[in-house]
This record gives structure tokens, C-alpha cells and sequence, in this order.
């Protein structure tokens, strides 16, 4: 489903990825991981699309989602349109079903600035799978929350995933989040990209 052969990445004369080859079916759920710096990063806006100055060939399919370091999110627009205007095709009911899944039922009509992180972050997931991806891209999606805050992102995360079955390709320091979500890891280590099957990080 989902194939990735990145020969080389460089910004200027610094290569910053090269011989990374990957391939992806339906439900694997992939960690990147690696120092900061190394290139997790660029390798998923390659994948996503958004970086098409690479040498190399992405094989994926067109419905991606999409989560951010930072929510990214339009304060300008209510929780609802954050989500609407991204996916004008979602009924309102299912927008609604959407956001209750993410534990935000009866924030509807609020802004983004009106949220706390947590539940920006919420919000962001919730667009992030509400387009019902078949890519599903997260990137660092629980950094700089607390502890527990993290946590019940995670397991709201691995609760949607495991509803809606999408092939999954996210970075993270932290092994617990690559234990709890991926059946694959991809360490970066400045050399060419090593794959490990059952989410067992080298």
C-alpha cells in the first residue's frame, strides 16, 4: 500500500537522508525514531507530500491525515469549522460523532483559544481522522503535554486507530508510545534507516 524508497534528502550541500526503504500494508503502524535533527521530521513530509525536493520514489494513496507537532488550528474558526473546512464532505453528524470520540462533546461551538492544549490537541486529531484516512501521518502528536495528559492521548490515539484501521506512520522519543502503537520501528541513526518488525525499537 504504501512504498518508500528515499534515496537522498539534502538541504544545500548537507544530506540529511539517504537509503531509506520502506514498505507499508493496511494496519502496520510504523515509529520513527531517532535523535533530534536526524531527519524524522523531513522523512514524514516527504511521505505526506509537502517536501517533493528528494531523489527517491513515494508510493502512497491519496486520503492522508495529518497531526502536527502543534495543532495548527484556525483561531479564528469554531472547533466545528476547524474540522468542516477541512472535510467539507463529513455530514455534520458525523463531525459531531467525531468530536465525542475525542472526548470534546459540547465544544463545539468554542475557539481554539477558548481549549486547553490537551483539548487542542483533541481537536487536532479529531481532523486528523476524520477525513477516515488511509495514510495516517502523526508527528510528535503528545510532545509537551503532561504526563497524564499524554497518556490519555495515547490511548484515545490507539483507540481511533484501532476503529478505523489506517496505515500509520508517526515520530516519537518515546518508546513507551512506540510499544503502545506501532508493529514496526524505524530508527534513524545517520546511517541508512534500519526497520524492525514488532515494535521493538534498535
Amino acid at each position: 500500500m504504501i512504498n518508500v524508497d528515499v534515496q537522498s534528502k539534502s538541504y544545500g550541500n548537507t544530506q540529511v537522508l539517504r537509503d531509506i526503504h520502506l514498505s507499508l500494508e493496511r494496519g502496520d503502524a510504523l515509529a520513527i525514531l531517532g535523535a533530534s535533527g536526524i531527519g524524522k521530521t523531513t522523512l514524514l513530509r516527504i511521505i505526506a507530500g509537502i517536501d517533493t525536493k528528494y531523489d527517491g520514489v513515494i508510493e502512497r494513496p491519496e486520503n492522508i491525515g495529518i497531526v502536527f507537532q502543534e495543532p495548527t488550528l484556525l483561531p479564528w474558526r469554531s472547533v466545528f469549522d476547524n474540522i468542516k473546512l477541512v472535510h467539507p464532505s463529513r455530514t455534520n453528524d458525523a463531525i459531531h460523532a467525531m468530536l465525542r470520540d475525542v472526548g470534546l462533546s459540547g465544544k463545539a461551538e468554542m475557539f481554539p483559544g477558548q481549549l486547553s492544549l490537551g483539548q487542542q490537541r483533541r481537536l487536532s486529531l479529531a481532523r486528523g481522522f476524520a477525513g477516515q484516512p488511509e495514510l495516517l501521518i502523526l508527528d510528535e502528536p503528545f510532545v509537551s503535554l503532561d504526563q497524564a495528559t499524554a497518556d490519555d492521548m495515547l490511548s484515545l490515539t490507539k483507540r481511533l486507530i484501532d476503529k478505523t484501521e489506517p496505515t500509520t506512520i508517526f515520530v516519537t522519543h518515546n518508546m513507551a508510545e512506540a510499544a503502545t502503537l506501532a508493529t514496526q520501528v524505524m530508527t534513524l541513526q545517520g546511517e541508512p534507516a534500519t526497520l524492525h518488525n514488532g515494535g521493538d525499537p534498535q
